[in-house]
């Protein structure tokens, strides 16, 4: 069996530069450390300085320096390349990892490699262009806090989320949605965002204005061709634009429900989804510079990424999976 070696630690080299100091030989501080003098003259000569002589911090630094051998993206430049083509397409760095895994069957990369990946490079290069590689686009990790409320509660014939039923919040049965609209900063311009709760499938459409009326018929639109077994609730904010929800009642036996006041986390998938979609679609956009292709192409690219949630599988497959789905498009709601 061979012998085991041990760094030194910072209070050890302490240790070394008091003795050194007062005058110890080598044989001396190693018996007293219960060390090779060996290892006590390697110390000594690899990570002294030419100026400060042996200081411990200085020491220790110049240990862990040499041991670093640079980020697995630095090293693997065929892997580097692989995991930034993936982010380019909209996906998270656990998207990235996890997909990898799922391919090869095993670990490739984690998702932690690739986010201290992209912060050393913003970081070295002062490059902060790097951040564009992650979905929501920020240089610094972690959450910040959102002014503004939700919208007025005036809605006639409004059942609360807590009525809602059970296979709907569990997301175990397909046909419960939860619907919102995107607002962009050109006045009148908007985009309704339908999702899928039990596989996160989305159908996107832009839309004339934020009025009630059409954005009720786009969602008749969207809906009305599927079976209704698929198309069992629905699930809203308290915005004014879904005022007319007793028109899904009516025209496809929809039950509609919303959420408590100022608390649009209870719609969670949607909310999740606009937060992706924003990196393509960011408030900025002007609408009138994009197609509907395009707007389709955008459904594509999400209903395309693989998540978490889905075992890494995508909203796509999981949707044509679960209802038996034969088509030659993505998603059959990015129609128009």
């Amino acid at each position: 069996m061979g012998q085991a070696y041990t760094h030194f630690s910072l209070e050890e080299r302490c240790a070394i530069a008091q003795r050194r100091a007062a005058g110890a030989s080598i044989r001396q501080i190693a018996a007293a450390l219960d060390r090779t003098p060996s290892s006590i003259a390697r110390e000594l000569k690899r990570n002294s300085g030419t100026k400060v002589g042996y200081k411990p911090s200085y020491a220790h630094d110049q240990a862990k320096a040499r041991r670093w051998r640079g980020s697995k993206l630095l090293r693997n430049a065929d892997l580097q390349a692989l995991v930034l083509e993936r982010l380019r397409r909209g996906w998270s760095p656990q998207q990235v990892a996890g997909r990898l895994a799922r391919e090869h069957g095993r670990v490739v990369v984690s998702h932690e490699t690739i986010y201290r990946f992209i912060a050393a490079q913003i970081a070295r290069t002062k490059n902060y262009a790097w951040r564009l590689y992650l979905p929501r686009g920020k240089s610094k990790r972690g959450f910040r806090g959102r002014k503004g409320g939700s919208a007025a509660e005036h809605i006639k014939n409004r059942s609360p989320i807590a009525l809602r039923p059970t296979a709907a919040a569990d997301r175990a049965a397909p046909g419960h949605w939860e619907a919102d609209l995107m607002l962009f900063r050109t006045y009148g311009q908007a985009v309704l965002a339908l999702h899928e709760r039990s596989s996160r499938a989305l159908a996107i459409v832009r839309q004339p204005n934020k009025q009630a009326g059409p954005v009720a018929d786009a969602i008749t639109a969207l809906l009305a061709s599927l079976p209704s077994t698929l198309r069992q609730t629905i699930t809203f904010d308290n915005g004014t634009e879904f005022a007319y929800h007793d028109r899904l009642r009516q025209s496809l036996g929809l039950q509609t429900f919303f959420c408590d006041p100022h608390a649009p986390w209870q719609k969670g998938g949607i909310e999740n989804a606009i937060g992706r979609l924003r990196r393509v679609l960011p408030r900025k956009t002007d609408l009138a510079t994009l197609t509907p292709n395009q707007i389709r192409h955008i459904a594509r690219i999400y209903n395309h990424t693989p998540r978490k949630c889905l075992d890494f599988q995508t909203p796509a497959e999981v949707f044509l999976k679960a209802l038996h789905f034969e088509c030659d498009s993505t998603f059959p709601l990015s129609r128009e």
